[in-house]
């Protein structure tokens, strides 16, 4: 229904009369849907890799975990230079398209590589350079498309939707290999297809536009970090860095879970799902939450969900399993809802419409960098002084962030520093 409301171009927003008010816009939907379908692709392969690499193609561990880091790593700065490009004449739809295009054929590349290591390597690179590109554009065309006071749902709604196809990729995946009797290519060929279609879903259903004329004279090269210069953005940006730099990591969490319950090896794979079920159930709520009572405090509240991972983790071992795993998987849930697409309503009315895509760029890439620094941190705590003790810092880290974010985060109702109401205008769109 509402894909059939969302043409080639955004039309201008109908007046704010009760129900229309809560509506999310087309362009979210249609974002949503290709987000939904790429993630079924991209999942599909995430879910397979390990196993077709180190069981199949006998790379170490240590090697898998080496280029997984190394690409991931380099995709958190790839975002930079997406975002630097989509804001140059708004050209977002057409850089985020790039980015779903190139993840899609990095997956002919897994099956055109074969058994070598360069060529899976330069596979891996190009999913994630794709997946780099297109995160920032996309998250701005969401941020232009949508009422400031409304951000938090339009998140919450794409969030959501990608969770979905989160949730089976590798449902597909496993199914696949069992009706192949392993056959890895096939998962492959079939993964490369569905990602073709997230493609053409967003060539025909996102609206494109003109490029917009710039609204100052900032050269381009200067506008992803101009965002620095405005002091709102300038607190947000240390705030979230400082709570991901207390982020330890998901994989963390998992093996700690694992080593506390004696999971077997098997079941694994599947703890991931049950925190993505949360969060699939949580974000929708959580967006609209944040947009009644504020984006600051919520962002802040799942921090201290976090927090409850951190501690449900180091309590007595020996009961019931499920009174551990729920606790832990749920909490982790609850914090992804509440500050994924949160931090991004929180900032996107700081920034400029020409210069949105950059500076939610450089918000996602500190973030990201912090968090890796967390998770080696935590890794070498881990290794120094055992699991507990590693844990017990996360916690103190975690505890002084969450005091340093509370100071550093714009404060007024809506969390952010621009007012909002029902009379805020619509801001500007830079759709290309």
């Amino acid at each position: 229904m509402y894909l059939a409301t969302t043409g080639r171009r955004d039309a201008p927003a109908p007046p704010r009369t009760g129900g229309a008010g809560r509506r999310v816009p087309g362009t979210v939907l249609a974002l949503g849907t290709v987000s939904l379908v790429t993630d079924i692709s991209s999942e599909m392969v995430t879910a397979v890799l390990p196993l077709y690499l180190v069981l199949g193609l006998g790379l170490s561990p240590l090697q898998f975990g080496f280029l997984d880091g190394l690409f991931n790593g380099a995709a958190s700065v790839v975002r930079l230079l997406g975002g630097h490009a989509a804001d140059r004449g708004g050209r977002h739809k057409r850089v985020a398209g790039i980015g779903y295009v190139l993840s899609a054929c990095s997956r002919l590349g897994l099956l055109l590589a074969g058994g070598a290591t360069a060529g899976i390597a330069t596979a891996l690179a190009t999913d994630r350079v794709g997946k780099g590109i297109r995160t920032a554009p996309r998250d701005a065309l969401i941020t232009l498309s949508s009422r400031p006071e409304a951000l938090g749902r339009s998140f919450g709604v794409h969030r959501a939707m990608d969770t979905t196809g989160a949730l089976l990729g590798p449902l597909a995946a496993f199914a696949l290999l069992w009706a192949t009797a392993d056959a890895y290519d096939a998962v492959f060929v079939v993964s490369f297809c569905v990602g073709l279609l997230g493609v053409l879903i967003l060539v025909l259903y996102v609206p494109g536009g003109h490029p917009a004329p710039l609204t100052n004279s900032t050269p381009p090269t200067r506008k992803t970090f101009g965002a620095l210069r405005d002091p709102a953005f300038r607190r947000i940006l240390a705030a979230a860095a400082l709570l991901g730099t207390a982020t330890v990591g998901d994989a963390f969490v998992y093996l700690l879970l694992q080593r506390c319950l004696g999971l077997s090896i098997g079941w694994f794979p599947l703890l991931p799902l049950g925190a993505a079920a949360c969060y699939l159930l949580l974000a929708v709520p959580a967006g609209r939450i944040a947009d009644r009572f504020g984006r600051r405090m919520l962002f802040l509240y799942g921090h201290v969900a976090l927090l409850g991972v951190y501690a449900t983790l180091l309590a007595p071992t020996g009961g019931p399993a499920p009174l551990l795993l729920v606790p832990v998987l749920v909490l982790l849930g609850v914090f992804y809802a509440t500050t994924d697409g949160v931090l991004m309503a929180l900032a996107g009315p700081v920034l400029p419409a020409d210069g949105r895509a950059g500076g939610l760029a450089l918000l996602q890439t500190g973030q990201a960098l912090a968090r890796m620094l967390a998770a080696a941190g935590f890794g070498a705590a881990w290794t120094v002084w055992g699991p507990r003790p590693a844990l017990w810092a996360a916690i103190s880290a975690l505890l002084a962030a969450l005091a340093g974010g509370w100071v550093l985060l714009p404060r007024n109702r809506s969390g952010t520093p621009a007012p909002e109401g029902p009379g805020a205008p619509i801001p500007e769109r830079r759709t290309a």
